[in-house]
């Protein structure tokens, strides 16, 4: 065999072993013999085979999740708190360089920094305020991850499980609460009502026309409904007579 086509064939071989495609999303980070040389951008590159190794790193925005913790606030109340956080890598060196595994790491940071913060408050004040608590963890967590080159977007707390017996109370307080609210609605709606009526009774006063019009649409309410004979039990002239007007 021809030795000059057999080192073309192992050339060829060589070059194909050292291409390397960065995507745009991404950044390589460049060894030689171990030691770090510089970060390769996106698009076609070529390194040495063996000579050079190169460990890629996502510059998206990732998400981690942040399993259940079981946490006692401050008022003694037992619950099991789960979030996310949103974190994006902006130096990718100190990354690979600063810490071993950083997804890991990060994940330990907010497990702790969950309990910390939750467990320095009472129940109430997790509850409503969850944007809050998100933003006092992401606080504790950033200090630490900003030596790693990486950036804290966000911590959100998801999901808040209660004892049985403490959901069962709060369900309780919850419909005592609107059982009250519908009483003082009422109670307003009786007011208005009962302030209407005498309104429109001095009204009617002021008018014995308007007492015999009230009464004759009353009875004939009353004759719609069945076929009734209706009886006065005394004349109509008892009633009181409208006040003609004098002669001018």
């Amino acid at each position: 065999m021809n030795p000059l086509f057999v080192f073309t064939i192992v050339f060829v071989l060589f070059l194909f072993a050292g291409i390397r495609i960065v995507f745009e999303y991404k950044r390589a980070l460049k060894f030689r013999f171990g030691k770090y040389v510089k970060t390769l951008m996106p698009g076609f590159r070529w390194i040495i085979p063996i000579v050079d190794t190169i460990q890629v790193v996502d510059i998206r925005v990732i998400t981690i999740n942040i399993v259940s913790q079981e946490v006692m606030t401050e008022d003694n109340v037992p619950c099991s708190i789960d979030g996310v956080v949103f974190f994006k890598i902006y130096d990718p060196e100190k990354a690979v360089l600063e810490v071993e595994e950083f997804s890991f790491a990060i994940t330990q940071l907010s497990q702790a920094a969950l309990r910390d913060v939750c467990g320095k408050v009472e129940l109430d004040t997790i509850l409503s305020k969850r944007e809050e608590m998100g933003k006092n963890i992401k606080t504790i967590v950033e200090q630490e991850t900003h030596e790693w080159g990486i950036e804290i977007m966000d911590v959100k707390i998801k999901d808040i499980q209660l004892p049985e017996n403490m959901r069962r109370m709060m369900a309780n307080q919850a419909e005592a609460e609107r059982s009250r609210r519908a009483r003082i609605i009422l109670a307003q709606a009786e007011e208005q009502a009962a302030g209407k009526l005498l309104e429109a009774g001095l009204q009617i006063d002021k008018s014995p026309s308007a007492i015999k019009l009230r009464l004759y649409q009353t009875l004939s309410n009353i004759a719609a409904e069945k076929n009734s004979t209706i009886l006065f039990p005394f004349p109509e002239e008892v009633l009181p007579k409208t006040p003609k007007k004098e002669d001018s």
